[in-house]
């Protein structure tokens, strides 16, 4: 089986805790052929698309990576192309997936870029799920985003819709006094949209990040904020704990397989805070390696066996 994965440079994959980096590993320990290019290396010629890539081979010991001479490789020429470009989710991604749908139905690409384009991670849970969600307004109109807090007796967060990794996400309140000029802030003076939702002070023990591998939920973890700091995000201080799932994350695992199957989303990372589902990340999700030390599991063999499958399926279709 070979790969091509698109991706940030080598330089700046953190090791330690990167999913990408094991599901590579596993692929050169398999002994199957590994290419890398980042987004930039892609390119469309007559209806066909291409990448300036390296061939890596991939260790457990420093430096990690080894990486061969650069050469053109053809999308059609490999079994899998593994889409990981860490957000934003910008134009530039958007662009990147128009060339990977250019792929033939031969190479499978994970996540479909179709699917990517279509589902946005904060906003798929309101257009499809919104059960699932606390009380959530999307707007970009100041006084409607103030009104919505100051109706609240409760806290409320504020958080772009594009935002990443805990990036620009707020906590708030009726009697703040700062409201309207976070408001202003984050909708850059009424034309980014913003979304507004019930805070939820489960969060405060933990917001769960749920691995679904094809639908199926195989791993979970807690990421548990710092007591400076509302948001779990390891980035930002989070530690991890082992946790199990409960009636109700089975629940939410259940009502999405189908949509995630019918759309191609492979790897996937659901957010669930207390009883509510927060983002559906489709865009280089993570966790692999800390589910990994919590659990003693290798849930990148568990990812390569379900590519595998599917790559097999295609050939014998």
């Amino acid at each position: 089986m070979r790969s091509l994965f698109v991706m940030d440079p080598l330089e700046r994959i953190v090791v330690g805790g990167d999913s990408t980096y094991v599901t590579m590993r596993e692929l050169t320990d398999r002994g199957f052929d590994v290419f890398m290019c980042t987004p930039d290396a892609l390119f469309g010629h007559n209806g066909q698309a291409f990448a300036q890539a390296v061939p890596v081979k991939t260790t457990a010991d420093a430096p990690y990576f080894s990486v061969g001479d650069a050469r053109v490789v053809g999308l059609h020429d490999v079994d899998v192309v593994w889409m990981r470009k860490d957000p934003p989710f910008d134009m530039t991604y958007i662009f990147t997936t128009y060339l990977l749908d250019m792929a033939p139905p031969s190479t499978l690409v994970v996540n479909d870029p179709q699917g990517l384009k279509r589902f946005n991670e904060k906003m798929w849970v309101q257009q499809r799920w919104p059960s699932f969600q606390p009380e959530t307004l999307i707007a970009n109109g100041i006084d409607r985003l103030r009104d919505f807090v100051t109706g609240r007796d409760a806290p409320t967060v504020l958080k772009p819709w594009d935002g990443n990794g805990g990036r620009g996400v707020l906590v708030t309140h009726a009697g703040d006094r700062n409201l309207r000029s976070m408001i202003e802030v984050l909708t850059n003076e009424g034309r980014d949209y913003v979304i507004a939702q019930a805070f939820l002070p489960e969060v405060e023990h933990g917001d769960k990040r749920i691995l679904l591998f094809d639908g199926e939920p195989v791993g979970a973890m807690m990421r548990i904020p710092i007591a400076a700091d509302h948001r779990a995000n390891m980035h930002v201080g989070g530690r991890v704990e082992a946790t199990e799932l409960t009636p109700r994350d089975r629940e939410i695992c259940e009502a999405l397989a189908p949509m995630l199957k019918q759309h191609g989303q492979i790897f996937v990372g659901i957010d669930v805070i207390g009883q509510y589902l927060t983002e559906i990340n489709v865009t280089s999700p993570t966790g692999i390696r800390e589910i990994n030390r919590l659990s003693d599991r290798r849930l990148e063999a568990d990812l390569v066996d379900v590519v595998m499958a599917k790559v097999e399926a295609r050939r014998a279709s």
